[in-house]
């Protein structure tokens, strides 16, 4: 058996497996086999109070309680300010203990709070995931003179200046650290790129000069913009040996000093996969292949998902970005989308075992750069589609379950959220028939795990609807209600085994024993 197959075997063991009762003293086999919930606990607008690790601890319990067995946490290292949301990370050695750039906590708490919460996660079965941000570096302690060349935005293989030389924040030396946990200091060498010149006052994009320099090779990062190894800050540079070792030092320091037990990588279009893939798989060699990673790779495209995967040697799964616009294409369009599509081109349809799936996050809520939310009326039929289907891990966004407050505010899913994991934990198992049949109602039945009972599943975009589906001969005569409420009909199965089941206007319905 190849590596690979191990590997992906696992994964759909971890995530979605279906068998009958097993002792339940075996706890890394009951976890295999009960369906997974990865939830983002956190959304770009909490407050910044310093208690959001507090809160997720104390909330701990909770989340076991709803199948939830993974959490993705927000950044946990020092950024530009106590008001930064994690991702222009200063100090990857600094976890909210030392004063540097005016705090000593970070925007959701300090150190001990942090390693309270991991614990606490822990303690209630729920396995805690750092969000790791490694493409670049802001806010650096002191100014440097380099050589640059100015490069098109749109195409950053294009130059558009002779080298010049410009002053910019590129050395970081830590000073509220004094060196604590690690002495190594960066400087404008460890970069391929800046976007101000301090001396000029000029913002751009400039390729740093020098020998080895320049950006990742095309083949490496994502094409869009030509090139795009450069996103914001100071950008890392992958190709050199300090900054490497630098990186294996912070890696094995973070996990042994945290207990984390998994990554969601930020960013990782924009850094080299030959780096990210040797990375990930020293990592996993170390602490293990259950050392769950996924990673942001935000595009869309189907053939570029497939590259990176093959790039990457299926290390780490993907965030299924095709899905989510797919979700929210549906809900701008309503009728005019065609559901039989719902799922072409994404990952989850191509590659089920490295497919982390979603409908909203933190980039995509309102007021954001990536803004493409998910209209309410198709939210509920949109996480029935990644809870309740065999395929992929999905993952509960904190903004949906909780609510969002404020200037782009968006109400709480909690509690059809709540009937669908509880769905997800008990009934979503085994053998998946899809009724793909109609432009404007799909459906799909699970036959549930041994001696269980099945679940049928009916999305309509348009008037209300039914969709005739098959159960089981078993359940002839059974009469079976809607476990979201949507609907207040009853279905009694044929004596074949076959429903008509109903769905509401635009609405989605989950069906079982009544």
């Amino acid at each position: 058996m190849s590596k690979k197959y191990k590997i992906n075997l696992y994964k759909r063991l971890y995530h979605h497996s279906s068998f009958g009762k097993i002792d339940p003293s075996q706890e890394c086999e009951v976890s295999r086999m009960e369906n997974q919930i990865l939830m983002q606990y956190f959304e770009w607008y909490l407050p910044n109070d310093g208690q959001h690790w507090n809160r997720l601890a104390e909330d701990a319990p909770h989340l076991a309680s709803k199948g939830i067995r993974k959490i993705w946490m927000p950044p946990a290292f020092k950024a530009t300010s106590s008001n930064d949301v994690g991702y222009g990370v200063y100090d990857l050695f600094d976890l909210g203990e030392f004063d540097q750039k005016g705090t000593v906590r970070t925007k959701y708490g300090f150190k001990e709070d942090y390693l309270k919460a991991i614990q606490t996660l822990k303690a209630n079965g729920i396995e805690p995931m750092a969000d790791v941000v490694l493409n670049h570096k802001a806010a650096a302690d002191y100014k440097e003179r380099f050589t640059v060349v100015e490069v098109d935005p749109n195409d950053r293989n294009i130059e558009i200046s002779k080298p010049f030389e410009i002053e910019a924040w590129m050395h970081f030396t830590f000073p509220g650290r004094n060196k604590t946990y690690n002495d190594f200091e960066w400087h404008w060498y460890h970069f391929t790129g800046t976007d101000y010149d301090a001396k000029n006052n000029k913002s751009g994009i400039f390729l740093i000069q020098g020998d080895n320099k320049g950006w990742a090779d095309d083949e490496l990062v994502d094409n869009e913009n030509g090139n795009y190894d450069y996103l914001m800050y100071a950008d890392i540079d992958f190709k050199h040996p300090e900054v490497i070792q630098n990186l294996y030092d912070w890696v094995y320091w973070f996990i042994e000093t945290t207990g984390v037990q998994g990554f969601r990588l930020d960013a990782v279009k924009h850094i080299d996969s030959f780096f990210m893939r040797n990375f990930i798989r020293d990592i996993t060699a170390k602490y293990g292949e259950d050392f769950y990673v996924f990673g942001e790779f935000w595009n869309s495209d189907e053939t570029a998902n497939n590259d990176y995967l093959k790039n990457i040697e299926y290390r780490f799964d993907l965030v299924d970005v095709k899905l989510h616009h797919n979700f929210f294409d549906a809900s701008i369009a309503g009728a005019d989308f065609d559901l039989r599509t719902i799922f072409d081109q994404t990952l989850v349809k191509n590659h089920p075992e490295s497919a982390v799936t979603f409908v909203d996050n933190h980039d995509t809520q309102r007021g954001q750069a990536l803004e493409s939310t998910v209209e309410e009326w198709f939210k509920p039929a949109a996480y029935a589609l990644i809870l309740l289907r065999e395929e992929g891990l999905p993952c509960v966004f904190y903004g949906d379950y909780y609510g969002i407050s404020g200037e782009f505010a968006q109400e709480s899913f909690q509690d059809v959220l709540d009937k669908l994991l509880d769905i997800r934990l008990n009934l979503a198992y085994g053998e998946q028939t899809d009724y793909f049949d109609d432009a404007n109602c799909i459906g799909w039945t699970r036959q549930g795990k041994d001696g269980g009972q099945p679940i049928a599943v009916v999305v309509s975009n348009d008037q209300a609807s039914n969709k005739r589906m098959l159960v089981g001969s078993e359940w002839a005569g059974r009469e079976f209600s809607d476990y979201l409420g949507k609907s207040s009909q009853i279905v009694t199965i044929d004596e074949e085994g076959w429903g008509e089941f109903p769905v509401e206007e635009k609405s989605v319905s989950v069906w079982s024993v009544k």
